[in-house]
């Protein structure tokens, strides 16, 4: 049996799990403060399900393990400031950016990159926490200790958010998903609608970009590259390297997963190209409660994560497909009253994209 170890045991490592157990792989997805010698990674696969993690006993015993599958490349990928500079250097388009270093900056940054500016710390941050979007009189909001430690990039007039979830097998072997469409709010993606062809100059660009950072970066497994859809092209956003929120709806909508893939990726078994045969929608529970009426309606899968309902928190995720986009439709419709009212605007969202 071929064995995996994933640091962290967050809901990506729980569905990683899942995703090996029919194909005998047998997955450990463990925390950071684990003792090592409670951890069978001596005969196993190392990989990962976040960017950057603290000094651990784990994390050092790992750090010199030979199979950590892209040990190499998450340092560079978890500092948005090397991040953009490896875009910079694959001559890759994003805005127009700056490494913030002081407090006498701001004048020529509103110069050079216009009236909005939109602050990244360079580590951490996620679903919108470390992220300011400033004008030129609000620049006192930011916190001293965020200057050299956070890049600034120009806001961008965007039409609309795209993902594109891929994989790199050893042999440098690519494969990609169909482009998903994105709908975010307050930093956090709510809603996911992706379909079996997607714009073909949006995807071809797409995959050439992400297939020039997986070979430059001898990447394997499952990327995940975030863009903003604008009329010169799409402008890359951001980069995970690992299984992505923006690719949970392949669990019920393609022949292989994203959890899937990443593991046929990692301990180099066959990596054929995913087949998606109908449209499907992904909605993130976020900070709602377990609700059983959700399967009531015969289109939707849950996964529930079994974490602490707090606001905010991502706690499980709904998928529906299906090849008959009114039927579709009609069952998102019929979640609206099951779900918090907020959701409704996702909703909405997702169904006009039909």
């Amino acid at each position: 049996m071929k064995r995996v170890c994933v640091l962290g045991n967050g809901q990506l490592g729980r569905m990683l799990r899942q995703a090996g157990e029919p194909l005998g792989i047998a997955v450990y997805p463990v925390g950071l403060d684990a003792e090592p010698e409670a951890v069978p990674f001596a005969q196993s696969v190392i990989t990962a399900e976040i960017e950057r993690w603290p000094e651990t006993a784990l994390t050092r015993e790992l750090a010199r393990h030979n199979a950590f599958v892209n040990r190499d490349v998450f340092p560079i990928i978890a500092d948005r400031l090397t991040q953009k500079q490896l875009f910079d250097k694959l001559e890759l388009a994003t805005a127009p950016w700056q490494l913030l270093s002081g407090r006498d900056e701001w004048t020529s940054v509103f110069q050079n990159l216009g009236e909005l500016a939109i602050v990244k710390r360079r580590v951490g941050g996620y679903d919108g926490r470390g992220q300011w979007r400033l004008h030129s009189h609000e620049t006192d909001q930011l916190p001293d200790d965020c200057y050299g430690e956070c890049i600034v990039e120009q806001g961008i007039n965007f039409s609309g958010e795209v993902s594109l979830v891929g994989a790199r097998g050893h042999d440098g072997t690519t494969v990609f998903y169909p482009l998903t469409h994105n709908l975010h709010q307050d930093g956090i993606l709510r809603t996911s609608v992706v379909f079996p062809q997607a714009n073909i100059e949006q995807q071809q660009q797409a995959e050439a970009m992400l297939s020039a950072i997986l070979h430059e970066l001898n990447y394997v497994g499952v990327m995940a590259m975030e863009c903003f859809i604008t009329p010169a092209g799409l402008l890359i956003n951001e980069l995970a390297p690992r299984v992505h929120n923006s690719g949970h709806w392949t669990q019920n909508g393609a022949s292989i997963s994203q959890f899937e893939l990443h593991l046929r990726a990692i301990v180099e078994l066959p990596l054929p190209q995913p087949v998606v045969n109908s449209p499907s929608v992904m909605v993130n529970l976020i900070g709602t409660d377990l609700n059983y009426d959700w399967l009531k309606l015969p289109l939707v899968h849950l996964h529930w994560y079994d974490k602490e309902v707090r606001e905010g928190r991502k706690v499980g995720h709904l998928n529906l497909n299906d090849s008959d986009t009114g039927r579709l439709s009609a069952s998102l419709e019929a979640l609206v009253p099951l779900l918090p009212a907020e959701y409704a605007s996702g909703i909405a969202w997702a169904q006009s994209k039909f």
